[in-house]
């Protein structure tokens, strides 16, 4: 009785702890936080002196002392110490309108397929340090389907495919389990690195992470457009030194692309053949589901149509998805022990 007094008292959150963003969800009121994830520390002090969009802008314009990190590699913590500091940051932002007493939140936290135990172990520890009394964590393209209300739970096959930034991850689920799954580095963060690559090596132009990421969003495809789409790319001339701006268009942003498509789209080749002709059958039947920020870029999901010969469809708001999954979670408590992935504590 008491601890159901206390969770309502206490506001439960999910968090999708992402290699780009990290999104928090809450039951009252849906998604309070979707920022960047970057911390910008003074190395001096050791303070953190930005978190999210604002540290962000700072990437590539800071002094000496002061860094600006990415606390996440491919979805899993590189930078523990940042990474407590940055959850801090926002359990206390989501808590802070809250009651006082002993209010610690219990955490459904988004994990990578492939994460290993040390990792698990990372993200629990770090969470508890940020303020929560309970940490559960949940693979991403599981809370993936629920927030797109696939039937997860039933004898059917359902595909799952997450472009993130840090990886891709593609499952096929049935019966609230993990049946066969691949897992690639590829995502939305070495179509940035792609495109810096092209123009170096095409344009002699040394162009910003940043830059790079919003020439994707404006140019990138994954397949020819009726129309074409033209952007100005700026930089530095490696001959010069100097300030230099060409025109690009989205065929050479296709080019630079191609590579890293391609890669994704064998992966999913690759978990369908070691699918079960069962689940097989249940996925061309009902198709494949996109989600993530890379199932933004234009044409991917009809090049993974064409090369599967299965239907594919982007879920809505597919960078939300997840942590909409892991929000229906905190309310749905069998299916949330079912599915939640042992505790690290628990092991030792």
């Amino acid at each position: 009785m008491f601890k159901n007094f206390f969770r309502k008292i206490g506001k439960d959150v999910a968090i999708d702890l992402g290699t780009a963003n990290t999104l928090v969800y809450t039951p009252e009121k849906g998604i309070v936080i979707d920022e960047p994830s970057v911390v910008a520390i003074n190395t001096k002090t050791e303070q953190i002196l930005a978190v999210g969009q604002e540290a962000k802008q700072m990437l590539g314009k800071t002094p000496a002392h002061i860094q600006v990190t990415k606390p996440l590699t491919a979805g899993v913590i590189s930078d523990y110490e940042v990474t407590e500091k940055m959850l801090k940051y926002f359990i206390d932002k989501v808590q802070k309108d809250g009651f006082s007493i002993s209010n610690r939140p219990r955490v459904v936290i988004i994990v990578p397929l492939d994460v290993t135990e040390v990792e698990i172990k990372a993200v629990e520890d770090a969470t508890m340090s940020a303020g929560a009394k309970e940490v559960i964590i949940v693979q991403g393209p599981m809370a993936a389907a629920i927030g797109a209300r696939m039937p997860i739970q039933e004898a059917v096959g359902n595909m799952v495919v997450d472009i993130g930034a840090g990886s891709t991850e593609i499952a096929v689920l049935s019966l609230s389990g993990v049946v066969t799954w691949k897992s690639t580095q590829i995502a939305g963060d070495e179509m940035n690195r792609n495109i810096i690559q092209y123009a170096r090596e095409v344009f002699n132009l040394l162009v910003g992470e940043s830059h790079a990421e919003q020439i994707k969003l404006k140019v990138g495809s994954a397949l020819p457009s009726t129309e074409v789409i033209e952007f100005h790319m700026k930089g530095r001339d490696v001959m010069t030194g100097l300030p230099k701006e060409i025109l690009i268009n989205d065929e050479q942003i296709r080019e630079a692309l191609a590579r890293s498509v391609k890669t994704i789209v064998d992966h999913i080749k690759m978990t369908l053949e070691t699918t079960p002709p069962e689940l097989i059958s249940d996925i061309h039947e009902r198709g494949l589901l996109l989600v993530g920020g890379g199932s933004l870029l234009r044409g991917i999901d009809k090049i993974i149509s064409q090369a599967t010969e299965i239907s594919v469809r982007i879920a809505d708001d597919p960078l939300t998805t997840t942590v909409r999954g892991a929000g229906i979670l905190l309310e749905e408590e069998e299916l949330l022990r079912s599915i939640a992935l042992p505790s690290a504590k628990q092991k030792r």
